[in-house]
């Protein structure tokens, strides 16, 4: 270790900027009736700024979906084209929007009121706020730090490095687009590998336990089996994303890092020197890290430049796929797949009803619930389940992904999806069927 990162210095330096990261990204505190992370209740006291949601929503919208064509980077390939026309037609949807000019049924709260108030502007006023603090997580050491530490767990397991154990966590507390920040970040200066990203960006980067509450919440489990609910979802989520990472595609995916470079190696720790290598690592990142005002800029047009890319693809993508499911047979045929694993599971007369559930979480991952509003205690929890453990949606997630520098093509994620939804139907099919009665679980 370098006498620079054993300077007094420093090592405040690591101690202070580190325990503000974690400050606010994981610890929750209450704020005005609310009980969240402090980037949350940032973000929320910015938003009660009279007009902000309107104002900003339709900048971030309009903005983001020319931004291709004045940069001259939407025809660089086919999927890249096809998003930027996509991009384009959230400018109408948005005219619709604000000047109520469409059909009633539009404006129900399950159709643009949700597109635009709970997942649009939420999740673009999230990102460049969290990008600013996001630098004190990222920059100081505490990824080093950890990672040496969660290397023996995370390595074997999911095949990625110790440090992207805090990728898990951040999305889990804080959302998928900050877990997404962090993944797109990380890999850019070369810690991740292709491969390594994109079982992050694909297993880790679900919906956040404030989600789950409202999923709970809906299929009323939130009173009686929160808990049970919250650990059986963070536990199916991780083994779905354990078995994804070593089959097709993620396990085809290249070792090698951003544009091609190659990857920085983990410290492997000698016997009995676990804790002086994490810190010597930690220490010695936070001697290398750049200026606190340099660490925030970059982070901040960082994530301003991400919203805008994902700002326009929410708002299309996102009302397309309830368009689809509210207007054509799209998600009930493409439910067919997963029909014969809820007949293996024994749902029998439940099983196309849960076949559609499974489908339309590709649109947005709510919807699935209300699909089994009328469906027996058991199925509602299975879909309630899969609706986190799938974690890939076009309504949010998926934009959020392709809009990373992550290589991850389009077909590769739907094939993803696919499977996650089949093992996720499958074992939490299998635990709440078979396991929650031996354990007396009542439902």
């Amino acid at each position: 270790m370098s006498e620079k990162a054993k300077s007094g210095s420093n090592i405040a330096k690591f101690i202070v900027l580190n325990a503000i990261g974690i400050f606010m990204f994981f610890i929750t505190v209450p704020f005005n009736g609310s009980n969240s992370i402090p980037v949350d209740h940032i973000v929320t006291t910015i938003r009660s700024i009279p007009f902000f949601d309107v104002v900003y929503g339709a900048v971030i919208v309009t903005v983001g979906a020319v931004l291709p064509f004045l940069r001259k980077t939407w025809n660089k390939d086919k999927v890249t084209t096809v998003f930027s026309i996509l991009k384009l037609l959230a400018i109408p949807f948005l005219i619709i929007w604000l000047t109520k000019a469409g059909p009633a049924r539009w404006y129900d709260t399950n159709m643009l009121p949700f597109i635009y108030g709970k997942v649009v502007v939420p999740v673009t006023s999230l990102v460049p706020v969290g990008a600013v603090f996001l630098s004190f997580l990222i920059n100081y050491g505490l990824m080093e730090f950890i990672g040496v530490f969660m290397r023996p767990v995370m390595r074997p397991v999911w095949k990625t490095p110790g440090r992207s154990a805090v990728d898990a966590v951040a999305s889990f507390v804080g959302s998928y687009s900050v877990g997404l920040l962090i993944t797109n970040r990380v890999y850019k200066e070369g810690f991740y590998s292709t491969k390594e990203a994109s079982i992050i960006a694909t297993g880790f980067s679900t919906v956040s336990a404030t989600f789950m509450i409202i999923v709970a919440r809906s299929a009323g489990l939130l009173e009686n089996h929160w808990n049970l609910y919250f650990w059986s979802t963070l536990i199916i989520t991780f083994i779905v994303t354990a078995i994804t990472t070593r089959i097709y595609p993620l396990s085809r995916k290249p070792d090698t890092g951003y544009n091609g470079m190659n990857t920085i190696p983990e410290p492997v720790p000698e016997r009995g020197k676990l804790v002086s290598t994490a810190v010597s690592e930690g220490l010695e990142a936070c001697s290398n890290a750049p200026g606190i005002v340099e660490g925030l800029t970059e982070n901040f047009i960082d994530g301003l430049n991400m919203a805008l890319g994902i700002g326009p693809s929410l708002m299309s993508i996102g009302f397309l796929g309830l368009l689809l499911a509210e207007y054509t047979p799209l998600f009930t045929i493409i439910g067919y797949i997963f029909v014969p694993f809820a007949l293996l599971l024994g749902f029998g007369s439940e099983a196309v009803m849960m076949g559609k559930a499974c489908a339309i979480s590709l649109a947005e991952m709510f919807l699935p619930v209300g699909i089994v509003g009328e469906g027996s205690p058991m199925s509602q929890y299975v879909i309630a389940i899969l609706c986190v453990s799938e974690v890939l949606f076009f309504s949010a997630s998926i934009p959020c992904v392709l809009g990373t520098d992550i290589d991850i093509s389009l077909k590769d994620i739907v094939i993803i999806w696919v499977e996650r939804v089949i093992l996720s139907l499958l074992i939490a099919g299998v635990v709440v069927r078979f396991l929650f009665p031996v354990l007396g679980v009542p439902l």
